[in-house]
């Protein structure tokens, strides 16, 4: 049976917004399901960013992730061989790997490049859930997470902005736009 992965990345930020290209990943969110959204595995780690290790007032009051959970942390260069090990024993059924928007799928190509990291997911097909969502309820234009939830009839479940509860509840959506 053909599995999807959905992920969901937490970044450093401030109020405002930073360019992708100053944004380090500081958690990491997979959840591993089956074509009915049902979760199979999952992943979770929090990372510690190297270029900005001090997570801003505002960064810290979005994702309520404290900068204990970063500080404890392992860098990129440590959590990603992790998930790779984590994702290898899923990977000959993964049909795919999806998440709300692009950035996630931008954001890791970023860290994959500047760390020099391979990955098995840059040789796995993307879906921009947001998108296709989107496309699927004939919208002008995408909803953020939480509205496209609210218009499927379904309620955000657990803390938004963390990693592993955005990639849950996003892949509740999932089913809803598979062919």
């Amino acid at each position: 049976m053909p599995h999807w992965l959905v992920i969901d990345l937490e970044a450093t930020t401030d109020d405002g917004g930073w360019p992708v290209t100053e944004m380090e990943i500081i958690e990491i969110g997979a959840t591993l399901v089956n074509r009915q959204g049902r979760e199979l595995d999952y992943f979770q780690r929090f990372v510690r960013p190297l270029r900005r290790p001090l997570l801003t007032p505002f960064c810290r009051e979005l994702t309520h992730i404290t900068q204990a959970n970063i500080d404890t942390a392992q860098p990129l260069t440590e959590v990603w061989p992790l998930f790779e090990r984590w994702l290898g024993q899923h990977q000959t059924r993964l049909e795919g790997w999806a998440s709300w928007g692009d950035y996630d799928r931008k954001q890791l190509l970023q860290e994959w490049q500047r760390l020099q990291l391979d990955s098995a997911l840059s040789r796995v097909p993307h879906m921009n859930l947001k998108q296709r969502f989107a496309k699927a309820r004939r919208l002008e234009r995408p909803l953020g997470l939480n509205g496209a939830l609210q218009l499927a009839g379904l309620q955000f479940t657990g803390q938004q902005h963390r990693a592993l509860e955005d990639a849950r509840n996003t892949a509740r959506l999932l089913p809803l736009v598979l062919p």
